[in-house]
């Protein structure tokens, strides 16, 4: 009879284990090499990964706004004017790049371009609103990406690979800065409606931690629990559910000590800890109504509005970055009708991004907040012909543009009242000072204190990082 206690734990045995204890242990030590560097780093994060971290150097922005307007806005009718489509609208025009669709003549941009600013930017009616801040805004005119196709070039903007599952932009800077306030997630998606195209891989932690994953909000709603489901126990009060995630901690402690510095056990500890954490300060911070109404007024009416608000209450709490999504359910995506579309898309954000600058100066949060608005890329300047399912068999709209957009950025170190390069005199490629997705990432970057080629992390035994293998930081965008 056997005088040791019976454990049943003791008969099971990890894979790691069992190459440990067979052969003798020649598989273990094979496996080794290979898992260090990953067990090192789930080491390092093993005690709060979320804890404020500093840069690489000393970096002008400390949080970031992403403003994501869906579908792929056009360029030609926002921030980047050519007049020569007046002037060849409905002739064919000498220049043609590859498109998703096929395209005919010019098609002239419905929308009045104005001056504003001592800068003097030209910018559309369409954002006048925005525009009251044109000495702030750094406009990047000659934008391209890879394919004029939604899916990988949303991956590409979003995560800088258009194909393979990667860390976003917005895992990598929490994974880098942690956050300021432990109470809330590091990095938050707002988009009403439902999922965007590719879902939440658009905030994907990828091979990182899943701790750094961006948490979804469905802004549609405007109760509590229903923008963060489970938020509440109806069951049991605060105090009793800390003995509960106090004994799943122990447990989940145990499993993990079994394994090694297992960095999925250890995102899952800190997910529990979050969701018991947020309960005190989610109300406060997505409770517009606590907003003065002279402000609220500011950002006007419905869900863009109210998420832009949310966004900067958040900003104000310590959340490192915020991904805010416009045109998820109704996307800027506009084949036909584009004056009705876009007229109207940009009256549900206008007005509220402007509120948006307004309130991040007034509280002296501009300077190190870093702004940027984008689609995953830019619409032809040339009017796409009738295609089944696509236009309704109109022709008073545009094709997917990969080879031309705009984005903007302000804030956050960037130099203001600045308009970097352009397109080609029908705004259908980048020409002058081209900037693609991977060197605005890198821009980005150094903005925020992180040299992008050294900025990585150890992966299938190779460093990655945001930018994969290319980028170039644009120091012209840098105040």
């Amino acid at each position: 009879m056997s005088r040791h206690p019976f454990n049943p734990e003791h008969l099971a045995l990890t894979r790691r284990e069992f190459l440990g204890r067979c052969g003798m242990g020649m598989g273990a030590l094979a496996l080794a090499p290979l898992l260090a560097s990953q067990a090192s780093t789930a080491g390092s994060l093993a005690a709060n990964p979320l804890l404020p971290k500093a840069p690489q150097f000393p970096g002008r922005a400390k949080r970031v706004i992403h403003i994501f307007l869906n579908g792929g806005a056009s360029h030609v009718d926002t921030f980047d004017p050519k007049p020569a489509l007046d002037r060849w609208h409905g002739k064919e025009i000498p220049v043609h790049f590859a498109t998703e669709r096929k395209t005919g003549a010019a098609y002239r941009s419905p929308f009045v371009f104005r001056r504003y600013g001592e800068s003097g930017m030209e910018i559309s009616e369409l954002f006048e609103h925005t525009a009251r801040h044109a000495d702030d805004l750094c406009v990047i005119r000659s934008m391209h990406a890879d394919v004029p196709n939604h899916e990988p070039s949303l991956l590409l903007m979003n995560c800088g690979e258009a194909r393979l599952p990667r860390p976003s932009m917005g895992s990598w800077v929490t994974y880098g800065l942690g956050t300021e306030n432990q109470n809330l997630p590091g990095f938050i998606a707002m988009c009403p409606g439902g999922y965007p195209i590719q879902e939440s891989q658009n905030w994907q932690s990828g091979f990182l931690p899943g701790v750094f994953q961006g948490t979804y909000i469905n802004t549609e709603h405007t109760q509590l629990e229903k923008l963060i489901e489970n938020i509440n126990s109806h069951t049991v009060s605060l105090p009793e559910q800390r003995q509960q995630l106090d004994l799943l901690q122990r447990l989940n402690a145990r499993h993990q000590a079994a394994r090694a510095a297992d960095s999925q056990i250890e995102a899952r500890i800190q997910s529990f800890e979050l969701a018991y954490r947020m309960q005190m300060e989610a109300a406060d911070a997505f409770d517009i109504q606590r907003e003065p109404e002279s402000v609220r007024e500011r950002y006007g009416d419905g869900v863009q509005a109210r998420q832009l608000l949310i966004a900067r209450r958040l900003l104000e709490r310590g959340v490192r970055f915020i991904q805010v999504w416009h045109g998820a359910g109704q996307p800027w995506d506009n084949h036909d009708d584009i004056e009705v579309n876009h007229r109207r898309l940009a009256g549900q954000c206008d007005r509220a991004i402007a509120a948006l600058l307004t309130d991040l100066k007034d509280r002296g949060m501009l300077q190190d907040t870093l702004v940027i608005c984008s689609g995953e890329f830019g619409r032809t300047p040339t009017v796409e012909l009738p295609t089944p399912g696509a236009n309704a068999g109109k022709q008073n709209g545009r094709d997917h543009n990969n080879h031309g957009f705009t984005t903007w950025l302000a804030g956050g170190g960037v130099r203001g009242g600045y308009v970097h390069g352009a397109t080609d005199e029908f705004g259908f490629a980048a020409v002058e000072k081209k900037v693609h997705v991977h060197d605005l990432h890198a821009t980005l970057m150094a903005l925020l204190g992180f040299d992008h080629e050294k900025f990585t992390f150890r992966h299938a035994g190779r460093d990655f990082r945001l930018t994969d293998i290319h980028g170039q930081v644009v120091n012209e965008l840098i105040a």
